[in-house]
């Protein structure tokens, strides 16, 4: 019996503690506190980027509480769902109460009791009873007063009130919160969940939408969600993809959308200044179809479904590719055909020892807008800072230094040990520092920024010459005759020349394997900066005759080295010189350029059925009236005795308000005055 009794006495506690006002404002810091959170911190961004922010170590704890999408994390979810509780609670055990109260005039209040009142006012008067609760009720009705009469045998008993609708504006208040509060779990993450818990499973590994199973479909009539849909130009789709954990949902449409046309406006600078999409809406069930263009915060609504345009990108669009050897002797282009979002594969060598590397196409991006102000390699924008750029300021940016430098290529490669790189190349020269370069831009993960490797561009605006030049760098032939034409010039007789002449052959031979690092591999740390005094000058020099042999033996021209021409020579020598230098970092045995491209759009659209948002609306009404009632309404009330007394009466008025301000002392003066006024 104890211990039921105690188990009883928890539960009151515990059911007392949630329908607390204390409780309450407790979860509404929590809540307050989460939102700035989420305000403060960027969410829904890559991991990456949080673990380069704050550390591994943080990283990791913060991830615990998932406060890198803080209002669909389990806690916040929890913490509103307390509230609702909570709310509610106090909703069902006072509103009855304040209801009670707000319609009662409290008309069987005792005349001793109106005594002990603080604002209170006593006058006797010649008239007779009837005569003055005449009077009294009279200017009770001028004022807006609501009054109730009891008759206590000889004497009058007037109740009146006025304000009554502020004691609504508590329950308008707190069932705002609560419905508020359950429009925002109606559109989280939280019916996602549900089914997610109740057997549907992600879909973690790649396969067509037609291939998906039950289990990781969503039903038509979800509740609500929140998907991408991404459409390629004349494509048509009917299915969103909602994000869970590590897999993702497919969440059927009422509708598909095929994708017409989509358009994109620039502003000067080359940023996008407006995005677009003409759509065909197809009603799966009716057949019913007709077109909309839906554009940035212009959305389409249709069937309970909300299609925002989102961002875009690209949708399979055909490249045509030249690729260029990295190792070897071989300077052979050659042509390679593929398709954004597909993969290709490379031939490398001849021969038992060819090998075959696998490249996937993973973007292209024909508008590049670079701040290139400081001479830095540029970072390719994610598709979402484009559309930051659409959403944000209409005016277009006054920055002179912002150029697009065109269009780029972004893919992978895959080696036989299974490591995967990442590579950015542009496909027209970019003028750095003064000269007009190639940016090979590679990367370890999509964490990084990429790392360039610059290669000069020839009198062609190509890569061409810098390639032939590398590939006779591994012919120990034209290095020897290099080597030979270096030693012939710069000698100082005919018995140092042979020396001088293996000396070059040695470092040009080091510098093909492994850049200046195998040159002084070898070398004493405290003499490598001395060795490397002379080995740097020596293969510019050899480089420079390198290249005229090359282009006697391809029958090209040969490099004037005199004059303005002879300085662009030299400038061009130097650049190819540091990009040969860090050819050994640059983890890929090819390079490949960007030759045309035929551009196929892709326009991605968020869909959402968000069933909360009424629901969020209601509330912010009631909120408003619940504010303005508790704040702006005053809840008054008046009691008047009217006691017969000798030949004429005696009156005994009390006034009242729950909030005794000093507008209220004022009003009871006034009252004050009137009770004397009408009793004479």
């Amino acid at each position: 019996m104890s211990q039921t009794y105690s188990l009883r006495r928890w539960g009151a506690d515990f059911f007392e503690l949630l329908g607390s006002m204390r409780f309450a404002v407790s979860l509404l810091v929590f809540i307050c506190v989460a939102s700035l959170i989420g305000t403060v911190l960027q969410q829904n961004q890559a991991p990456g980027s949080y673990i380069d922010q704050f550390g591994p170590f943080w990283f990791a704890v913060f991830d615990k509480f998932s406060i890198w999408h803080v209002y669909n994390s389990w806690w916040f979810l929890l913490i509103m769902a307390f509230l609702v509780v909570s709310t509610s609670i106090c909703l069902i055990r006072n509103s009855p109460k304040m209801m009670r109260d707000a319609s009662s005039f409290r008309e069987y209040i005792r005349g001793s009791s109106l005594r002990s009142f603080h604002h209170r006012v006593e006058s006797a008067s010649t008239l007779a009873p009837a005569e003055n609760q005449k009077r009294v009720q009279q200017w009770l009705t001028g004022q807006g007063y609501k009054f109730k009469v009891r008759q206590d045998g000889d004497s009058v008993l007037i109740a009146a009130k006025k304000g009554s609708a502020n004691r609504y504006g508590y329950i308008f208040a707190h069932a705002a919160i609560v419905v508020i509060c359950i429009g925002g779990l109606l559109d989280s993450e939280l019916p996602i969940r549900a089914q997610v818990w109740l057997g549907k499973t992600p879909i973690t590994q790649n396969m067509l939408i037609s291939q998906v199973p039950a289990s990781g479909r969503l039903p038509a009539a979800n509740l609500s969600f929140r998907a991408n849909m991404l459409v390629p130009e004349g494509g048509e789709s009917s299915n969103g993809i909602v994000s869970v954990n590590n897999g993702v949902l497919v969440q059927p449409l009422p509708f598909a959308l095929t994708l017409k046309k989509f358009s994109v406006d620039y502003y000067s600078t080359g940023m996008p200044s407006n995005f677009k999409s003409d759509v065909e809406v197809t009603d799966l069930a009716t057949g019913k179809k007709f077109d909309r263009t839906i554009k940035v915060n212009e959305p389409l609504h249709y069937r309970g479904v909300t299609v925002y345009q989102s961002s875009f990108d690209d949708g399979g669009s055909k490249l045509q590719m030249v690729g260029y050897p990295l190792a070897g002797p071989s300077d052979k282009p050659f042509a390679l055909d593929g398709t954004v979002g597909k993969s290709a594969e490379i031939t490398m060598g001849s021969g038992p020892k060819a090998g075959k590397l696998e490249v996937d196409l993973s973007g292209l991006r024909t508008i590049n807008v670079e701040n290139l102000s400081g001479n830095v390699a540029p970072q390719p924008k994610p598709i979402l800072a484009e559309v930051a750029a659409v959403t944000g300021s209409a005016a277009p940016a006054q920055n002179k230094n912002l150029h697009n430098v065109g269009p780029s290529v972004q893919y992978r490669i895959i080696g036989r040990d299974g490591q995967a790189h990442e590579f950015n190349n542009y496909m027209l020269p970019i003028k750095l520092d003064g000269n007009s370069v190639f940016l090979a831009g590679v990367r370890d993960s999509s964490n990084q920024n990429y790392r360039y490797l610059r290669i000069p561009a020839d009198a062609d605006n190509s890569v061409a010459d810098f390639m032939r030049l590398r590939a006779a760098l591994y012919d120990p032939v034209l290095r020897a005759e290099a080597a030979g034409r270096f030693a012939a010039r710069n000698a100082n007789s005919a018995m140092q020349q042979p020396l001088l002449q293996k000396a070059a052959e040695g470092a040009m031979e080091a510098f093909a394997q492994g850049g200046f690092d195998a040159i002084v591999q070898k070398v004493p740390p405290d003499q490598r900066e001395k060795v490397l005094g002379f080995a740097v000058p020596m293969v510019q020099l050899n480089l420079t005759e390198l290249r005229d042999v090359e282009r006697e033996k391809a029958g090209l021209p040969p490099i004037q080295h005199m004059g303005p021409a002879g300085q662009a020579a030299n400038s061009w020598i130097q650049l190819a010189l540091l990009a040969m230098a860090n050819l050994p970092d640059y983890p890929a045995p090819v390079f490949l350029s960007l030759k045309s491209f035929d551009h196929v759009q892709a326009s991605v659209f968020q869909v959402a059925r968000s069933p909360g948002k009424n629901a969020v609306y209601l509330g912010c009404v009631l909120l408003v009236l619940g504010v303005f009632s508790m704040f702006y309404i005053r809840d008054r009330r008046i009691w008047v005795w009217v006691k017969p007394q000798g030949h004429g009466s005696e009156l005994l008025a009390a006034m009242t308000s729950q909030r005794r301000t000093l507008d209220f002392q004022h009003e009871f003066e006034r009252f004050k005055d009137a009770i004397k006024r009408l009793s004479t």
